[in-house]
């Protein structure tokens, strides 16, 4: 997979030792100095095949002079530092003497810094957009409402925006604000979590306005 992400022409038809070599051909050419390998967390470490998936990620690492950033979700209660071994057999785990974990906090609306987070996020995702009749603060000045459809994930938060783009397209508006985004339908977990993060902003137990000294 690597040899084809690189549009490698052996990649289909190549052995293992010749693909590794040719790996590390396109990563050296290519002068590759970070990798990033996403969805780790579906490695099941219970089965045969896991493991040896874990054992290549190792082997990867050892083999191409690229720094690797893996990334999942709830690796830790996986166990996954821990390759997938229990009680006194941890310490046999290669693992977590390889890895350093880095923790990804989610988006909270709980203190300024959570807040200022949160709106750099829209400020971000301002900048990439396309429409037409786009302008600075359109998402920013959503930042309560855009957190209570979402509660924050960045995946629904992502969905929720590009279904909102397609209807502002569609409907030749070329903008995005409640009404439109209200015609979307998200996410399960978002749609329930909505009404009590509503209730929580409309009574101030959560904001998104960062407090400012008087």
């Amino acid at each position: 997979m690597i040899c084809e992400f690189y549009g490698h022409p052996a990649s289909e038809r190549a052995s293992a030792a010749a693909l590794a070599s040719h790996a590390l051909d396109c990563v050296l050419n290519c002068e590759t100095r970070l990798g990033i390998i996403d969805d780790i967390h579906f490695i099941d470490l219970d089965r045969k095949e896991g493991l040896a998936v874990s054992n290549h990620l190792k082997w990867l690492a050892n083999e191409l002079p690229v720094t690797f950033v893996y990334v999942g979700v709830g690796l830790a209660e996986r166990r996954f530092f821990a390759d997938g071994l229990t009680g006194k057999n941890t310490v046999l785990a290669q693992t977590a003497r390889r890895w350093t974990r880095l923790s990804v906090d989610p988006f909270r609306l709980t203190s300024d810094q959570g807040r200022q987070h949160w709106r750099s996020l829209l400020k971000a995702t301002e900048r990439q957009l396309m429409l037409a009749e786009h302008r600075p603060g359109m998402l920013t000045e959503l930042a309560g409402y855009l957190f209570e459809r979402t509660s924050g994930h960045i995946g629904s938060y992502f969905t929720l925006l590009m279904r909102g783009c397609y209807r502002a397209i569609r409907a030749s508006s070329e903008a995005l604000d409640r009404d439109l985004l209200d015609q979307v339908r998200l996410d399960e977990a978002s749609e329930q979590a909505r009404k009590q993060l509503a209730a929580a902003l409309t009574h101030g137990t959560l904001s998104a306005t960062i407090e400012t000294a008087s």
